[in-house]
């Protein structure tokens, strides 16, 4: 599986033509305690740049962009009762959504790994 990154630090990581997106470490360090999650509906349409989730916590709330386009399969409903799991696992069990990619090359324009860990180096 291949993961890629945001400038607004959201992840979405590719099985096939099938996109699993979520916060990353950074994201969720800078955010707290996280005491809040929504996540869209199955079915729901989005574009590149939307706003699709909302995530909460002591200190701010925050939306969650999608980093590719594609129709949401499903979201984290783990997150409802538990949301501290994207501080626990931000880049494993705490995923928001699930969503069929439209377009797989949007990827293209994202950062692997090691650009995302030098951009984060900046900041």
């Amino acid at each position: 599986m291949s993961r890629y990154y945001t400038e607004d630090h959201e992840w979405v990581e590719l099985d096939g033509d099938i996109g699993t997106v979520g916060i990353s470490e950074y994201a969720q360090s800078q955010l707290g305690d996280i005491v809040f999650v929504e996540t869209p509906d199955e079915g729901k349409d989005v574009t590149k740049g939307d706003d699709v989730a909302v995530v909460e916590s002591v200190k701010a709330a925050s939306d969650v962009y999608a980093p590719v386009s594609g129709t949401v399969l499903e979201g984290n409903a783990a997150l409802a009762d538990t949301p501290e799991l994207v501080n626990e696992d931000p880049e494993g069990d705490g995923w928001f959504f699930k969503l069929t990619l439209s377009d797989p090359s949007e990827v293209e324009s994202l950062m692997n790994d090691s650009a995302y860990a030098e951009f984060v180096s900046k900041l």
